[in-house]
């Protein structure tokens, strides 16, 4: 607890903590604008605990354990984490798995994963004294980031395209952030958030840039391997945008592993729509970083970037785990939705539910068999996008109340011996009110 360092990714170089220090010095020298972040930074914790905590994992007593804080006290009131790993029983024998499991982060306290990670910024925040946290965002990082800080009591000021979906729009303004909608892309938003926050001396929560964003990401796995303990998952599948959320689960394995509570890491695939899918394209072309895409766009607005940021190190975990990355198309990522809604009763947002889809995919091509065992990372409630949602249903016209009706719309044996009844209400005397035919 609290004693750690930073290591950069790429060169290796340690540093001691330092509330300004957001990437290596050394590394990001390299840095190209609009690019993938250059010196990203991890955190290596003098001690990790030898044994599970007692405490439930969403306890700061247990966060304390594995996460680079003060004390359980530097963590704002906000219950982030400890989300269910269901089993997926009717969603497996559709697809034909002998296991499978679903992270059900839909239930997170802004509906997605992100959570984990504004929590631990927030935390870090309030140590160094800092009253004003930003962040760009396609709509999550801000949600959640908004959430933790009107529970922390600190601003939050939040960069997002105004293309974004209007439910995660209204959740950031609703929490009090300041939204500061930008006529452009999310890279040029996150652009945008570097230059206010050097101008105005906010604290970053960029993405990557801000190293306790991966750090704080890796609860996921602690809770995979605790719930899963004393089995470990063959493949964790995890929708990637700017990898960052591979990069954070990769991180939670490693530290568990290196704690000596589990013996291997799970195999890491990767998930991406086919209009951004920077990072799949560069581990099939076994490159070490990836090359931007101009224009990027998907359905699942929370994968869509041009350059991720932390490209560099999400390709190095995929590999170092024995994983590997796949594209799936706007159209197979929404029909995923229901198909993850019908079999499992969680309902995801596409971002999410393209893990569905790219799991189908993975059997087909050989990337995981069917006898092993598998978890999907849900990262974000269907309900921050319903109107991509909407686009997989279709709408059943009203009916005339009667049971006549409702048979023959649902296919029924009609009543029969008695006239169709038609139902009605009135008002009782006592205020209730009471059903007649």
């Amino acid at each position: 607890m609290g004693d750690f360092l930073f290591r950069c990714s790429e060169c290796r170089i340690e540093y001691a903590e330092d509330p300004a220090l957001l990437v290596c010095p050394a590394c990001s020298d390299q840095q190209e604008p609009g690019g993938s972040t250059r010196g990203v930074l991890e955190v290596e914790l003098a001690d990790l605990p030898g044994r599970w905590p007692d405490h439930r994992p969403s306890d700061p007593r247990f966060l304390a354990e594995f996460l680079p804080v003060q004390s359980p006290e530097s963590f704002p009131t906000y219950s982030a984490g400890d989300t269910p790993l269901l089993p997926a029983s009717r969603l497996a024998a559709r697809l034909g798995l002998d296991s499978l499991w679903i992270k059900d982060d839909t239930r997170n306290p802004s509906g997605s994963t992100k959570d984990r990670a504004s929590l631990l910024v927030a935390a870090k925040a309030r140590e160094y004294g800092l009253g004003t946290i930003a962040t760009a965002s396609t709509g999550n990082a801000g949600t959640a980031l908004a959430a933790v800080g009107a529970a922390a009591g600190l601003e939050t000021v939040v960069f997002v395209p105004a293309a974004a979906p209007e439910a995660k729009l209204v959740q950031m303004l609703s929490y009090g952030a300041r939204v500061v909608p930008v006529d452009g892309t999310y890279d040029e938003a996150f652009e945008l958030c570097l230059a206010a926050c050097r101008q105005f001396g906010w604290y970053n929560r960029n993405t990557a840039l801000n190293p306790f964003t991966i750090e704080g990401k890796k609860t996921a796995a602690l809770e995979i391997a605790r719930s899963a303990t004393p089995s470990i998952p063959d493949v964790v599948i995890v929708p990637v945008g700017d990898g960052v959320i591979l990069a954070g689960v990769a991180k939670g394995f490693l530290d568990l592993r290196a704690a000596g509570l589990i013996d291997r890491v799970p195999r890491l695939l990767a998930v991406q729509p086919e209009g951004s899918d920077a990072i799949a394209r560069a581990w099939t072309a076994e490159a070490d970083d990836a090359e931007p895409v101009p224009g990027a766009h998907s359905v699942a607005d929370s994968l869509t970037v041009e350059a991720p940021r932390n490209a560099r190190l999400c390709l190095r975990r995929i590999r170092e785990s024995g994983g590997g990355a796949i594209t799936m198309p706007d159209s197979e990522i929404l029909a995923a939705i229901p198909t993850l809604a019908s079999h499992s009763g969680v309902f995801a947002e596409p971002a999410a539910a393209a893990t569905v889809a790219g799991l189908e995919a993975a059997l087909d091509a050989g990337l995981v068999d069917r006898n092993e065992s598998v978890v999907l990372l849900i990262t974000g409630t269907g309900l921050k996008d319903v109107s991509a949602a909407s686009r997989t249903v279709q709408r059943p016209e009203p009916v005339e109340p009667s049971l006549e009706m409702v048979a023959r719309r649902l296919g029924l044996q009609a009543p029969t011996g008695q006239p169709p009844a038609r139902l009605s209400c009135r008002r009782a005397g006592s205020g209730s009110t009471r059903l007649r035919s």
